[in-house]
């Protein structure tokens, strides 16, 4: 017999990491890690696109509710560096999904304390939108466009990651579509 739990019951039991005692240091400064959740949301059609990809990031509010930010955390020393980022995303945000490959390092000074820090950002492509999680009392989450993100976004190393985001997305659709617009060329001159 297989019982059924339901999705509230099984997150409720994941609890957010707290405390220092097993975050990692470099040179002193506190090692951070977080990601950049975004998806692809079809926007309206219009005569001239067909299909358009709309991206859209997911910020969150922090947790004294003075701003929006990234999700992110600290780097435990049980963890990758991606396993942290995935993990403090979940906490955070309430999303999983594939975490891709590392947009960089800054290293920044805390505004509240005063300590520098070492932040490394992932981009996650969100699979799943979870409905519970563990920081859902304390954070709101909200799905908006780059441009409105890079306005609301208090953290200026997030903005940086979040361009960097932007560039490797754009480059790499202009590297998928190359071929196929080549091809199109092709055959329109071939038509010729």
């Amino acid at each position: 017999m297989v019982a059924l739990i339901p999705q509230e019951n099984m997150v409720a039991a994941l609890v957010s990491r707290t405390g220092r005692h097993m975050q990692r240091y470099s040179k002193g400064h506190r090692q951070v890690v977080g990601c950049i959740p975004y998806r692809y949301k079809a926007s309206k059609q219009t005569p001239l696109k067909n299909d358009v990809q709309e991206l859209e990031v997911l910020v969150i509010s922090s947790q004294k509710g003075k701003g929006m930010l990234f999700p992110k955390g600290g780097w435990e020393l049980d963890e990758s560096k991606e396993g942290a980022a995935e993990r403090e995303t979940l906490e955070e945000a309430g999303v999983r999904g594939l975490v891709e490959r590392e947009l960089g390092k800054w290293i920044f000074k805390s505004k509240s304390h005063d300590s520098h820090y070492e932040g490394y950002m992932f981009p996650l492509l969100v699979q799943e939108q979870l409905d519970f999680w563990p920081e859902k009392n304390l954070r709101q989450r909200i799905w908006m466009s780059v441009e409105e993100a890079r306005e609301v976004c208090q953290h200026w190393w997030m903005k940086e990651a979040l361009d960097r985001l932007v560039n490797r997305l754009t480059t790499q659709q202009q590297k998928d579509q190359g071929p196929l617009l080549k091809s199109r060329k092709e055959n329109l001159i071939a038509c010729l």
